[in-house]
């Protein structure tokens, strides 16, 4: 069940995922968290997600998954730098190599967009949940993003995204189908919510549209693109597009997220 990560690995995209933290990425799963439970993260990336849940369930256990040693390396190097203890395992969210009934907690954090088959991910989720425990995620729903202004460039880089990561094998509207997946793998009690990234100022402004100038033309969806038939002009377009957009103390952009408390 391989499919492509759309995104990749690049230092634009690990911008992004960086700045992401348990408050403004995970803030419908915090009341559910206590001392002393068990942890699994899956798709752990950068790691300061990862690292705000640990230190809110120590002394309980906190596991880091990535789907590779490659990705997995850009976690520990994360957690390097810090006092907090964190296991390391590689693994396929389809089929985990873990026991059943093994964590308090599951979480994934932009993970199910990007899987070949997400009710067989939450199926493999609830598994390795204690009966009682929580599985927990929240993913972006692209067509669902809103900003201001409207320019043709900005519609462009939306469509591609779009055809890109679908053809890699994932659903960049996931968030509003969390739901449905939850109940197809067999949940019974399931808490819909969603979530919204704004960003307005113009340190926000100048941090996102900029982080995506370069993304478009520097990341693996970059090179994606162009081996897909792009000409190299539309993704400096978009790329210009996105700094125009952060240039103008009008603009606006937020970005919606569906999100489910499962219950294992």
């Amino acid at each position: 069940m391989n499919n492509v990560y759309t995104h990749g690995h690049h230092e634009s995209v690990l911008r992004s995922h960086s700045w992401r933290t348990a408050e403004n990425s995970a803030g419908y799963l915090l009341p559910q968290l206590r001392p002393g439970q068990s942890l699994l993260d899956i798709g752990a990336g950068p790691g300061t997600i990862t690292a705000d849940l640990a230190r809110l369930v120590q002394p309980g256990r906190t596991t880091a998954l990535e789907a590779n040693e490659s990705a997995l390396d850009i976690t520990r190097a994360t957690f390097a730098e810090l006092d907090i203890s964190v296991d390391f395992v590689v693994g396929d969210v389809h089929r985990l190599d873990l026991p059943d009934d093994s964590f308090d907690v599951v979480h994934a954090h932009q993970v199910l967009q990007h899987v070949a088959d997400p009710v067989q991910a939450l199926r493999e989720m609830r598994r390795v949940c204690k009966p009682g425990g929580i599985v927990a995620a929240r993913d972006s729903d692209y067509q669902a993003f809103a900003w201001f202004p409207e320019l043709p460039q900005l519609t462009e880089w939306m469509t591609l995204y779009q055809r890109l990561a679908r053809a890699n094998g994932g659903e960049p509207d996931a968030g509003r189908r969390l739901l449905s997946w939850a109940l197809a793998a067999g949940f019974e009690k399931v808490e819909a919510t969603a979530s919204n990234w704004t960003f307005t100022t113009d340190e926000d402004r100048a941090w996102w549209g900029g982080m995506w100038a370069d993304r478009i033309l520097q990341s693996a969806m970059a090179k994606q693109a162009l081996a897909s038939g792009v000409p190299q002009q539309t993704l400096d377009e978009i790329s210009e597009a996105w700094k125009a957009w952060a240039a103008d103390p009008a603009a606006f952009i937020s970005l919606l997220h569906g999100e489910i408390l499962a219950t294992a």
